[in-house]
């Protein structure tokens, strides 16, 4: 029976690389857009806010279609819009009289497809009868990780051997990554989330319990706590090395990635000798750490090395995350999937947005800024003993 579904998680790991070539491809182009659209950079940004607003909006919205159209048809659909949306950044700008319009249009529709990917993969996999679910979610969200440093190691090299110019041809080998998850998707076998004669719980009913506020906290500030770093991480690998934006593009988005997928991939292989709760508070413990070692210290090198410190600490907070909401919500079912995964994406907007904020309030200090995210891994650590509390309760009442 576990080998029946093997095909099924090994496409549930392709589907986290389209959605991290959907979320990473397009900001490589941003200089390019601008240059060749003659478009001004501060609309171009915009489409990163564009993207995770559709897919913010996709995470609210599923919980009322995925369970009536299937969980197949809305997986493939997903491939289906993350490729065409590829598709049309390679050929809208030019067809329509607007450039921006038409990447607005490309964005939107594979957006629609990232959206959905949030939603679904998680779930399928953890419908999947196989043992040690945990170290599974785990391995699983790493994929996400690798295809953030494949997008960017290989369209780096790409644009070195063959011309930034050809980015168009780039695009086009991007697209068979979702075009043939597509086609696996509509043969491999997918288990009902939720079982026969069984039905998942309603948002009403998810909302009158107290442990899912719980696991919606420290799902946004598993985002948070990963965002919130990541985006400036390029910013402290230039400061630090002083090199230029393509090498400090490597060196910090791409070593924060390797280490947050190595953490991962660390649990999803030894996961079921490690006690998760134990690795999820070390974890938040050490990335607390790493916040005071990237604000605190005076040398850019350490705080470099903080950044790569904190991509290894946030690993196990998202999957994790998950992990416990499954365990300590049973039929919690696709709403309670989607649910999280609204919190965790407003997490990853709301962790920079709170480190802009506070860095702007402060002369632009960055440092300063960051240093107020450590609220964020405080806060998981907290939900971590809290869900801990009803459990201990349970054992002494039975």
């Amino acid at each position: 029976m576990e080998s029946k579904y093997q095909k099924t998680i090994y496409a549930c790991f392709v589907g986290y690389i389209v959605q991290a070539i959907v979320n990473n491809f397009v900001p490589l182009l941003f200089l390019t857009f601008e240059s060749t659209y003659s478009i001004p950079l501060s609309q171009i940004t915009l489409l990163i806010t564009f993207n995770f607003g559709i897919q913010l909006l996709v995470d609210l919205l599923s919980t009322g279609f995925v369970d009536r159209i299937g969980y197949r048809t809305c997986a493939v659909a997903a491939h289906i819009f993350a490729a065409l949306g590829l598709f049309g950044l390679a050929v809208l700008p030019e067809l329509l009289p607007n450039a921006y319009i038409g990447l607005l249009i490309s964005v939107t529709i594979y957006a629609l497809g990232g959206g959905l990917l949030e939603v679904l993969v998680s779930p399928i996999v953890e419908s999947c009868p196989t043992k040690n679910k945990e170290k599974t979610m785990s391995l699983l969200h790493s994929f996400y990780c690798w295809g953030h440093v494949g997008v960017v190691l290989l369209s780096t090299l790409f644009f070195k051997f063959f011309g930034i110019g050809n980015w168009k041809i780039l695009t086009c080998i991007w697209i068979v990554i979702p075009a043939a998850n597509a086609f696996l998707f509509s043969k491999v076998p997918i288990a009902p989330l939720v079982k026969d004669g069984e039905t998942g719980l309603s948002m009403p009913a998810l909302f009158k319990n107290k442990v899912f506020w719980v696991l919606m906290l420290m799902m946004l500030c598993a985002g948070a706590s990963e965002q919130a770093v990541s985006q400036w991480a390029s910013t402290f690998a230039e400061r630090g090395l002083g090199v230029g934006k393509t090498a400090g593009d490597l060196a910090g988005p791409m070593t924060f990635a390797i280490l947050m997928g190595s953490a991962r991939a660390f649990y999803g292989k030894f996961g079921d000798r490690i006690n998760l709760d134990k690795f999820m508070v070390g974890s938040g413990l050490l990335c607390i750490a790493s916040y005071l070692c990237i604000s605190l210290s005076p040398s850019p090198l350490l705080s470099l090395l903080g950044c790569g410190v904190c991509g290894l600490s946030v690993g196990i907070m998202w999957p994790g995350s998950f992990s416990k909401a499954s365990a300590a919500i049973k039929n919690g079912g696709t709403a309670m999937f989607a649910l999280l995964a609204l919190a965790g994406d407003l997490g990853c907007s709301g962790g920079p947005s709170l480190v802009g904020y506070i860095s702007g309030a402060a002369s632009d200090d960055l440092k300063k800024g960051i240093l107020s995210a450590v609220i964020f891994p405080i806060l998981l650590i907290a939900g971590i003993f809290l869900l801990k509390k009803p459990r201990k309760q349970k054992i002494k009442e039975a």
